[in-house]
């Protein structure tokens, strides 16, 4: 008998249960889409794996000794368990069971994952979601590791050797309290707008200039900011409660009625939203699903 597993070949398996359901060498090896002489050396070499004759003829075909009805069971089970493992049952979000982590920015927390989570809850309620900082150092590594499924970024800050796909083109939109003595016009003048105290997002914490200046500096002018916080979620507070105004990405002020939104006096270029993955999570059902469905939502919010 030849008892070492890594001599039994997995096909020998499928023959033996083609064998055991069928009673019959040519039956089994049309099931098994081969030859009768084919199968029969499978027997031969199921016989000195097992140390049994596991069949013997009768008159209708064979029929199988104690040792092969012993093997039915587990053989069948075990070869179940190998079709499950290479052929992962269908993904069904109503009744998946999983912690998704995902990488944002507080801007992309509020313009992407916010909606993303309310259509989430209604279509897989039990999906788990752990939103986590960027680490731009450290991403890379979570991303292998499993740490970290998904990353909301820009181009720019995206590591070699991700997928990535495109979630939403982004512009930039000077954002005021709705009741501002400057936004019943509808429109601002660049010298208005060069006046008028700012308030800045510097995520980074300090700063007082940004890509506006940059835009306004091209220009030969400047702007007065005033203020400089590093996170987008305290600056609608700022705003309401105070004449400042600031230019920021467009859909953290979109469905605000409390804000007013305007066109920029200067052009000031853009940026892209990016989603980011590890080849690890890259075929995988669920997290196929999940990323559709978080871009679908976020271009669906935006409409």
């Amino acid at each position: 008998m030849n008892s070492d597993i890594r001599n039994l070949d997995l096909n020998l398996l499928k023959a033996l249960d083609a064998l055991l359901d069928e009673r019959s060498v040519t039956r089994a090896a049309d099931r098994l889409a081969l030859t009768q002489p084919a199968v029969s050396g499978m027997l031969n070499r199921l016989r000195e794996n097992f140390d049994d004759t596991l069949f013997v003829r009768a008159q209708r075909g064979i029929v199988p000794t104690l040792r092969a009805e012993q093997l039915a069971g587990p053989v069948k089970q075990l070869l179940a368990d190998v079709e499950r493992l290479v052929k992962p049952q269908a993904f069904n979000p109503a009744t998946a069971d999983l912690t998704l982590r995902l990488a944002a920015t507080d801007y992309a927390l509020r313009a992407v994952v916010v909606p993303f989570l309310s259509v989430l809850r209604t279509q897989a309620p039990n999906i788990r979601v752990s939103v986590q900082p960027v680490e731009a150092q450290q991403l890379p590594t979570q991303l292998e590791r499993g740490d970290i499924d998904l990353a909301l970024l820009t181009p720019d800050t995206k590591p070699t050797g991700l997928h990535s796909t495109t979630v939403f083109e982004e512009r930039y939109a000077c954002v005021m309290r709705a009741d501002h003595p400057d936004a019943q016009t509808g429109k601002i003048s660049l010298d208005r707008f060069c006046a008028l105290d700012h308030v800045l997002v510097s995520p980074s914490g300090g700063s007082f200039r940004g890509v506006t200046d940059a835009a306004l500096e091209r220009a030969g002018l400047s702007r007065r900011v005033m203020t400089s916080v590093s996170s987008f979620l305290v600056l609608p507070e700022i705003l309401l409660t105070s004449d400042l105004m600031a230019v920021v990405p467009s859909r953290l002020a979109l469905h605000d009625k409390r804000l007013k939104m305007l066109d920029p006096p200067i052009e000031i270029s853009g940026f892209s939203k990016i989603l980011a993955w590890h080849e690890r999570t890259h075929r995988d059902p669920a997290h196929r699903w999940v990323r559709s469905l978080l871009i679908d939502t976020t271009q669906v919010s935006h409409r």
